[in-house]
């Protein structure tokens, strides 16, 4: 008995790499430099767009996106969108990532561009700044387009980067099943992930140019293997065959080698521009890359003190707290253990305050000063029921001030607090009366803004941006 293939699916061309994902390694490799059909494996370019773009604020998880009719038009596989929907931008993420959703890819594309083809280029872009040297992608899901290749060797970088650039999203390609909002859908991959010990992604692609393609890693114990095929004659014997890819891997890995993760490569979005006015409006285009500060004067600015004048205090909001010592060491640089120190701390003299000192300066003079004062009161009446009070920074949460930033992560609580005081003082129009928070965590203290609308956190990540400082946003907690 003859099976008969489809003659574009026989005559697809084989190419195979392995590597031990750790080090970058190659443990095998077989035609590995050809530029071929990547078929569905362009969608793990789509979504590592798709996690750069939430990371730096270009887009929400749960923003809603309407779907155009381009997106509602691309044949299967699909999860069924509509024109006209909106749907929001994780389920699209679910669809692309487990079920191979061709119409969720275009909508990711167009969600964050504009347009497919726009988002495209951006994957070229993205790929050369990857090291993926001989791949150029046309669209976002991966059917047949000319022009539209890959090889076995870039989508294995592909890969890897995909797994160590963003862990907290690797958990979707091992998913079996997903509730993508309109329905649940199964990864078209769940063969070899059910049946391959160790088994746990990355991505499946299959057109008749293509043949059937995939980027599979394991892991068993410290070692981990990527494997990748293009070319196979069908679902089975491309599984087989990637199978013993991985067992080779395996064989040939070492049981300990250091990781050396791929470097990440430098935030690339869509080339566009934003002009933001004086009073933080914005004037016209979407967020993008070049930013143009209109520096027309909108208000008169406060006249400088004379000469040998006293200068005005910064304004402070006192709360009531019982560790004034405690923070006024903190702020100091030391650590402050006990009440004798506080006593000497209310002894000393009221810090004074040159008329040219920087803003920073003024700041802390005024802190130190009231602090002092609330201390010294509360030497001289021990006995009274008041309490010393802390200077803090904080603003109502009511009106939908829900939203903040992340401006970095510290290996003390010291460093994130002098983080936190010096972006206030460099961005004070839009971070003006939020709520400075260090939050610990296992990897380190997060530096975070509390207290913003959405618009107003989104303003204050591009600006800080521009200046090429760190910052994220943090959504309202569920």
């Amino acid at each position: 008995m003859f099976i008969i293939l489809p003659l574009s699916v026989a005559a697809a061309p084989y190419a195979a790499m392995v590597i031990d994902a750790r080090t970058g390694e190659v443990l095998h490799s077989r035609n590995a430099d050809t530029r071929l059909h990547p078929a569905s494996l362009t969608k793990m370019m789509t979504l590592y767009i798709a996690f750069q773009a939430v990371e730096h604020g270009e887009i929400d998880l749960d923003t809603e996106v309407r779907i155009s009719r381009n997106a509602a038009a691309e044949p299967p596989s699909k999860l069924g969108l509509k024109a006209g929907q909106t749907i929001k931008f994780r389920y699209l993420i679910r669809a692309a990532a487990v079920k191979s959703a061709n119409d969720a890819a275009t909508a990711i594309g167009e969600a964050i561009s504009g347009s497919e083809a726009k988002f495209a280029r951006r994957m070229t872009r993205t790929a050369r700044a990857l090291g993926m040297t001989r791949t150029t992608f046309k669209n976002a899901h991966g059917l047949t387009e000319q022009g539209h290749l890959s090889t076995a060797r870039d989508m294995t970088t592909m890969g890897r980067h995909v797994l160590y650039d963003y862990p907290q999203y690797y958990n979707l390609f091992s998913r079996k099943s997903t509730h993508a909002g309109l329905r649940t859908v199964y990864h078209t991959n769940r063969r070899l992930l059910s049946n391959y010990r160790g088994a746990d992604g990355i991505k499946t692609g299959y057109t008749r140019a293509a043949g059937f393609n995939l980027v599979a890693s394991a892991e068993r114990g410290r070692e981990r293997i990527i494997a990748t095929v293009f070319g196979g004659r069908s679902t089975a014997s491309r599984n087989a065959r990637v199978a013993e890819l991985l067992d080779m891997g395996f064989q040939r890995a070492p049981s300990r080698a250091r990781i050396n993760k791929p470097g990440r490569p430098p935030y690339t979005p869509d080339s566009k521009t934003v002009v933001i006015a004086s009073n933080d409006q914005r004037v016209s285009g979407p967020q993008g890359k070049t930013i143009r500060l209109v520096t027309a004067v909108s208000r008169s600015l406060r006249p400088k003190q004379r000469p040998g004048s006293e200068p005005e205090p910064a304004p402070v909001v006192v709360a009531m707290k019982d560790e004034i010592a405690k923070a006024l060491a903190e702020a100091q640089g030391a650590e402050t253990q006990d009440a004798p120190e506080a006593e000497a701390v209310a002894k000393r003299p009221a810090p004074s305050v040159k008329p040219e000192a920087r803003p920073a300066d003024l700041v802390l003079a005024a802190v130190k000063s009231s602090a002092t004062e609330q201390v010294a009161r509360g030497s001289a009446a021990p006995n009274t029921q008041e309490k010393i009070q802390e200077v803090v920074t904080r603003v109502s949460t009511s009106g939908g001030k829900h939203w903040g930033i992340n401006v970095g992560r510290y290996t003390s609580r010291y460093k994130a607090e002098r983080a936190l005081l010096k972006t206030a003082l460099s961005e004070m129009e839009t971070l003006d009366g939020t709520l400075r928070k260090v939050i610990k965590r296992p990897r380190g203290f997060e530096a975070n803004f509390n207290g913003l609308s959405r618009e107003r956190a989104k303003l204050a990540c591009r600006r800080l941006q521009a200046r090429g400082e760190t910052c994220f946003m943090i959504g309202p907690s569920s």
